[in-house]
This record gives structure tokens, C-alpha cells and sequence, in this order.
């Protein structure tokens, strides 16, 4: 979930939702980007269905489809926009994952991450199952409008920029970017995975998974917090872009 100005979460949006720990193994195999892109559209909805539709051991769970179908919908959405307009982004992101990461401290905050990420989103269902939460229509149907509204924030963040890549690292003509999202806070895409993130147990019925899902928060910002001591130290103009956009990932508070 990288978010910088030379390279997401995800959205990613997220690890988890590309599935890419379970698909590296076929990262050696020479394909185009087409066949990558079939592959993880074949698998995204099985492992999303998986982690939402097995813990609650039904299908009867309608917070359940609404979040997966607004879900996949952005993914598709996404991936086809940038398909046709920056496919090399999303050779970019494909190329992400812990692995990937050439800072110590990235490799383990990612390991972190995706433990937590596959934790919480089980939660969800075992409520549902269990019948621990009881939230009330109007307060779910607002957490999904949350849950897009973080979405279109990453859309917004990967179409503003094309470097958006899923590891830390500068690349060779790499340039600080400074329009859209990057206008408000110098983290676009962490704030749209955070709103993202902390909407999700709401949408899905769950108070119960809210605090573990919180607890990816801290993890996010460590992260940032790291990323960005590699910026100014690597990405030319990046501290005279701080001096001028102050917020890291809350307009107006941090």
C-alpha cells in the first residue's frame, strides 16, 4: 500500500485484495499482463467470497454481498481504466509485495499488515454466524458509502499518479507530484485506505472486528512515516513539497 509521490490501498488497494502471497509462485512464469490480469480476476472474487461467506457459514449475509459487490466493481473498474490509460502502473503494482521491499522494516510492517488484514477481515463473518453485533440499517448503509468513498480516493490517487507503485523504492525519472489528492495531503492513497479500512466492519455488520481492523491504523503510519524519511533522502524536491503541503494524512490535523 505504498503512497508516494515517485510510485498505493489499498487499497492496493491492499495485499489481501490482489491475493499476491498465494500467486507469487507464479510470478516466475513468462506471461503478458493480460494473462497476470485474468489470473488474479479469476481468483479475486473466489478469495474475497472465502473470506467473508466461510467464517459466516452462509450466504444469507447481506451486509456480505453488498461489500463484495462494491468491492470487486472498483476492482474491475480500476483495472480496466488503468488498462486502457496507464498499463504501466499496473506493471507497477503487480510487481509489489513484502518480497519486493528492499527496507527491513518495510518487510516486516507488510508482514504485519497482511497478518492483520486476513485476521480482521474474518471477524465480519464469525459475527454474523455468531450474531455478536446488532448495527442498524442506516448506520451499515452509511459505512458503505464510506467504503466507496475511500475506494474512489485510491481511484483518484493512481489516476493522478503514475508511480504509484506498491513497494518503496525511487525509480529512474521519478518526479515529485503535487496536483489532485496530492494538493490536500502528501498521502492521498493511505488516507483513502484508512477511510477504506475503518469503514469496512461497520459496512459488514461487525462492531466486534472494528478494533482489529483500527489496529492496521498504527501500522500505516509507520509505514508512512518510514516512506517518507526515504523520500527526502532519494526523490529530488520532495522536502520542498512537505514545506508546501503540511499534512501527511488528515487535512488540517496531521
Amino acid at each position: 500500500m505504498s503512497d508516494r509521490r515517485h510510485c498505493s490501498p489499498v487499497v492496493s488497494a491492499a495485499t489481501i485484495s490482489e491475493g499476491r502471497t498465494l500467486l507469487e509462485p507464479l510470478e516466475f512464469l513468462p506471461m503478458t499482463l493480460k494473462s497476470r490480469l485474468a489470473l488474479r480476476l479469476v481468483f479475486m472474487p473466489v478469495m474475497w467470497g472465502s473470506l467473508l461467506f466461510l467464517p459466516a457459514g452462509s450466504f444469507r449475509f447481506w451486509q456480505g454481498w453488498a461489500y463484495f459487490i462494491i468491492t470487486l466493481g472498483f476492482i474491475l473498474s480500476i483495472l480496466g481504466y488503468l488498462y486502457r490509460h496507464d498499463p504501466q502502473l499496473i506493471e507497477r503494482r503487480l510487481r509489489g509485495g513484502w518480497r519486493q521491499e528492499t527496507v527491513h522494516e518495510q518487510k516486516l510492517i507488510m508482514k504485519l499488515i497482511a497478518a492483520t488484514m486476513l485476521i480482521a477481515f474474518l471477524l465480519p463473518g464469525l459475527d454474523h454466524r455468531f450474531g455478536w453485533s446488532h448495527t442498524p440499517l442506516w448506520l451499515t448503509t452509511v459505512a458503505e458509502a464510506f467504503v466507496l468513498g475511500g475506494y474512489l480516493m485510491i481511484f483518484w490517487t493512481l489516476k493522478s499518479n503514475s508511480f504509484a507503485a506498491s513497494t518503496i523504492r525511487v525509480e529512474a525519472g521519478q518526479r515529485v507530484i503535487s496536483t489532485g489528492p496530492y494538493r490536500i495531503v502528501r498521502h492521498p492513497m493511505y488516507l483513502g485506505v484508512d477511510v477504506w479500512l475503518l469503514s469496512t466492519p461497520v459496512a459488514l455488520g461487525s462492531y466486534f472486528a472494528l478494533p482489529v481492523f483500527a489496529l492496521l491504523i498504527p501500522l500505516i503510519v509507520v509505514r508512512l512515516l518510514n516512506e517518507e524519511k526515504v523520500l527526502r533522502q532519494e526523490l529530488p524536491g520532495y522536502s520542498d513539497y512537505c514545506l508546501h503541503t503540511r499534512f501527511r494524512l488528515v487535512p488540517y490535523f496531521w
